[in-house]
């Protein structure tokens, strides 16, 4: 995805979910912060923090494309 140097994967959460909407592999940005976006992905056995590193200026950019299904 344009404007994204990499994801780091962080702690797993088990039993949790994104709610109704949240299929498996649905992505859920949560808030920009320095250097990328804080996201959530729903896996088959809970919720999965995601860090995803972004280029400078290019968060808000990603994001859409995220909410979008890009």
């Amino acid at each position: 995805m344009p404007g994204v140097t990499g994801v780091i994967i962080g702690r797993s959460y088990g039993g949790k979910s994104l709610g109704k909407q949240g299929k498996t592999g649905a992505i859920r940005v949560q808030r920009e912060v320095s250097g990328g976006l804080k996201a959530v992905t729903q896996s088959s056995k809970g919720l999965q923090e995601l860090f995803i590193r972004t280029v400078e200026g290019a968060a808000k950019d990603v994001w859409e494309a995220i909410e979008q299904g890009a």
